[in-house]
């Protein structure tokens, strides 16, 4: 069995998406995740994930047969140049313009754009700007 690798350190443990088509929120997530360097991870016939975000119909096990509500999901890019990336990518896969790249008044550098997915999901990629990390992530291996 290949080992599984997990990051760890994050506040968010996973999100579940509850979709219509399945087929349209694939085509969406595999073109921004192709940008961000986020391969999926897995996908069955009613199901797809990648990193902590599952993606699956209401008729898979998990969703009991009902769609989850609108939310607003932000993904963190390396520079600005990968949320022009991110933009062009996702609206090119489907996704509606929900605000273009561009500053944004959240704080300084703020760096970001928005476009919704095939379920009016509001997915931003955002750049805050120029910082220095210690690791990108704690890697987990099992």
């Amino acid at each position: 069995m290949e080992a599984q690798r997990l990051h760890r350190g994050r506040l968010i443990d996973h999100l579940q998406l509850i979709v219509r088509d399945l087929d349209a929120s694939r085509r969406f997530y595999v073109a921004v995740f192709n940008v961000l360097g986020v391969p999926i991870g897995g996908e069955g016939e009613d199901w797809f994930w990648a990193d902590e975000l599952f993606v699956s119909t209401a008729s898979s096990a998990a969703a009991a047969g009902v769609l989850t509500g609108r939310h607003h999901l932000a993904f963190q890019a390396r520079d600005r140049a990968m949320v022009d990336a991110f933009h062009a990518a996702a609206i090119a896969a489907g996704g509606r313009d929900n605000g273009a790249p561009g500053l944004r008044s959240y704080h300084p550098g703020y760096y970001a754009a928005f476009v919704l997915d095939p379920d009016g999901n509001n997915i931003e990629v955002v750049f805050h700007g120029p910082a220095g990390r210690s690791t990108p992530s704690v890697e987990i291996t099992f």
